[in-house]
């Protein structure tokens, strides 16, 4: 009975959280583009405050990551996103191309749901919450039941600075006790607008099966190829620098390394030299059986883990100031779990013989898992960049940067994003870093340019009838010369 009643209050909640930030939305939705901007700085100026503060909650409530780096993690969410987006035109006349006769109009949504994952529950939460209402939204937010108090905490604080600067009450809301149902009940509410998902396959699947309008994305399960003409320790150091910012939990991170077998061993000595560890084949073994539940799915103990921790869990000593634990391997599949995702320090290492097999490698570990998604090339061979941004089913193809930095926007010059869109090839409805611009409609006022009688066009003499064009004419030119009586 407590079970029940604990479903049918978590329902009750969602419909009342959707009640409410609809009333808000249709306030939200009369504000000027000056008034929505101010509430978003303010928004942002929050979240970059209390960065650290969230950064700790979300540590000490999922025991996943690391303190420093999902500080940072708040901080580009907040700062670095709003420094990106600001200057966006979202909320009523956007453009006017009067060379055209078109005027562009922003339309927000409605109110859209958003689902957090338990790996970046505070930044995610307060990204959304700021792209949400810069483009003129409301916004539900369902967490992940294992990091509820700390992404309830985000977006309170997000919905407390924004109703200072002018936000309407009830825009921004936040689930605190996610349920099944409730989750359900947000995904399916006729007043929902728009799904925005981020998390596991399956919760994804169920964004996109609801009937609603969805923005999913898949899972990552990103190879760094480090190409012969690389500079291998600066490859190495992005590699691990960035497979272990905030222990792995950026699905863009690197999930296994790809090289060639004339630098192989010099690749292997690098990673070694800074903090890698090969394991052998019993160790190896041992890791490995950890990684993945019965089910196939990932095992959420080794998430956001730490190498030497994994290794400890899995029996297997190694020494303290390991940073990466690295399986060789040489095949791809649901029996190879270093072949597969994994959200923590541990890599897949493979060899090939050239730049040709490697290719073809890295489309097999992408279309087992992870398509559409992210990959890095390490390399100083243009041609061979081009090759593999021609062929690579990913939406991100990342050049001599750490992965789970660049892929967000962080180290490149891509859209500053938490929510990284897989498209077609991935089973998602954007292949974009989304943004604001991916949360709203644009009515266009189109001015009439032409009349009907200007889109008629006379159609060209049909070349076969040029024999009887030819009699007609001789026959007008006797009757007029008999006319004038110059024929008799």
């Amino acid at each position: 009975m407590d079970n029940l009643d604990k479903d049918l209050a978590s329902i009750q909640q969602a419909r009342t959280l959707i009640r409410a930030a609809k009333v808000a939305q249709e306030r939200l939705a009369t504000y000027t583009q000056d008034q929505v901007d101010r509430i978003c700085l303010a928004m942002a100026q929050a979240g970059f405050a209390h960065a650290g503060d969230l950064a700790r909650a979300a540590v000490e409530e999922t025991g996943m990551g690391r303190v420093e780096d999902k500080t940072l993690k708040n901080q580009f969410a907040t700062d670095a996103v709003w420094q990106a987006i600001k200057d966006m035109r979202t909320v009523g006349i956007i453009a006017e191309h009067p060379e055209r006769g078109v005027t562009e109009v922003g339309v927000p949504l409605g109110v859209i749901s958003a689902l957090i994952p338990t790996t970046n529950p505070t930044s995610t939460a307060m990204f959304k919450s700021i792209i949400a209402v810069k483009a003129g939204n409301a916004l539900v937010v369902s967490p992940h039941p294992s990091a509820k108090a700390c992404t309830k905490a985000a977006v309170d604080l997000m919905a407390q600075a924004g109703r200072d600067a002018g936000l309407p009450e009830g825009a921004l809301g936040c689930m605190a006790e996610p349920t099944v149902d409730a989750t359900n009940t947000l995904m399916t509410h006729p007043d929902v607008a728009l799904i925005l998902a981020t998390g596991g396959g399956a919760m994804v699947k169920a964004a996109y099966s609801s009937g609603k309008p969805a923005i999913g994305v898949g899972p990552g399960n990103g190879p760094a190829y480090i190409e012969r003409t690389a500079d291998i320790p600066t490859a190495v150091r992005r590699i691990l620098d960035s497979k272990t910012f905030d222990n792995g939990t950026i699905c863009a991170s690197e999930q296994s390394v790809v090289t060639e077998d004339v630098i192989a061993d010099q690749v292997i000595a690098e990673f070694t030299k800074q903090g890698g560890y090969f394991m052998a084949p019993a160790e190896k073994a041992a890791v490995g059986a950890i990684l993945m539940r019965a089910s196939g799915t990932m095992n959420p103990a080794i998430v956001g883990q730490t190498a030497v921790w994994i290794a400890e869990m899995a029996g297997v000593s190694v020494p303290p100031t390991t940073r990466v634990l690295i399986g060789v391997e040489t095949e791809v599949g649901d029996k190879y779990p270093y072949s597969r995702e994994k959200l923590c320090p541990v890599l897949g290492f493979y060899t090939t013989p050239d730049w040709h097999s490697a290719c073809e490698l890295s489309i097999r570990i992408l279309k087992h898992e992870g398509a559409g998604h992210t990959m890095t090339i390490h390399s100083r061979d243009e041609s061979v960049i081009k090759e593999f941004a021609l062929k690579k089913p990913v939406s991100r193809l990342l050049v001599n940067t750490a992965a789970s930095l660049g892929g967000v926007g962080a180290t490149t010059g891509l859209l500053p994003s938490l929510t990284l869109g897989c498209g077609a090839e991935g089973g998602n409805a954007s292949s974009d870093n989304i943004s604001p611009l991916n949360l709203m409609n644009i009515r266009r006022v189109a001015r009439g340019q032409v009349e009907l009688s200007d889109l008629r066009v006379e159609p060209e003499p049909d070349p076969r009838s040029s024999s009887i064009d030819t009699e007609r004419l001789v026959r007008m030119v006797i009757e007029r010369l008999m006319g004038d009586g110059r024929m008799t």
